[in-house]
């Protein structure tokens, strides 16, 4: 019988690197999507095949080119020969103002943070009916509670949001479908002020920031311990949201 497979997407770096290497530590095959960052990737390619060989597949695709999207599912089935897991990771993120923002940017964010997520559980959704797998968005808080200055990676995400309502109700019973939303877990990789960084520690219940290994634990609860879990959206914020 062959091991379970998860294909992930923008995974060759930050919190997606972390949730390939401990999928991978709890026997999972990994696709591992990259759109730029091939070193990277192929890193984390190497170090953990020397440990499984063969066990990790580096696949590259612009998310905003659909017949791309498609060939991530299909390159993953041609490889490992089935789906159970599918976590849709990537996100482009940065300042859209109302006075400045553009139709590209729309594009561009939507793209990356609705559009491919939602094509790509199409692609996959054969795979993961039949192993009776998840799919696991990684959303945001903002959103429910927009950022400034963010209104287009906002109403994206908040579509992510809706998107996995959407698709419990569709792919049920055989497939589940969840989310996680982080809060401060890693900051931009655009400069943040460390002073705006601490305001948004204190705002938060435990007053500190989380870690990348938070959220990719999460996911492997949802993938491997949540049978009884769909439709839902887990913040894993450090209690930022309920505004202390």
């Amino acid at each position: 019988m062959s091991q379970a497979t998860l294909l992930i997407t923008g995974a060759a770096n930050r919190i997606g690197a972390e949730t390939c290497q401990l999928f991978h530590r709890s026997g999972f095959n990994i696709a591992l999507h990259y759109r730029n960052s091939h070193e990277a990737a192929q890193q984390i390619a190497d170090e953990l095949n020397a440990i499984r060989a063969g066990s990790v597949l580096l696949l590259q695709a612009e998310l905003s080119d659909t017949a791309q999207v498609e060939q991530l599912a299909e390159s993953t089935l041609q490889h490992f020969g089935r789906i159970d897991v599918l976590i849709n990771n990537a996100s482009s993120f940065y300042p859209t103002p109302v006075d400045q923002m553009t139709e590209q940017q729309w594009d561009e964010l939507f793209a990356s943070n609705a559009k491919a997520p939602l094509f790509l559980a199409k692609a996959c959704s054969p795979s993961l009916k039949a192993q009776q797998g998840c799919i696991i968005n990684l959303i945001d808080i903002y959103a429910e509670q927009p950022l400034s200055d963010h209104p287009i990676y906002c109403m994206a995400k908040a579509a992510n949001r809706a998107m996995v309502k959407s698709l419990a109700v569709e792919l049920g019973p055989e497939v589940r479908v969840n989310g996680i939303a982080p809060g401060a877990i890693m900051w931009p990789e655009h400069d943040m002020a460390q002073s705006a960084q601490q305001t948004i520690i204190d705002a938060t219940a435990l007053k500190r920031s989380g870690q990348a290994h938070d959220i990719a634990e999460t996911a492997l609860f949802l993938a491997s311990q949540a049978g009884y879990i769909s439709g839902q959206i887990i913040n894993v914020d450090g209690g930022r949201t309920l505004q202390c």
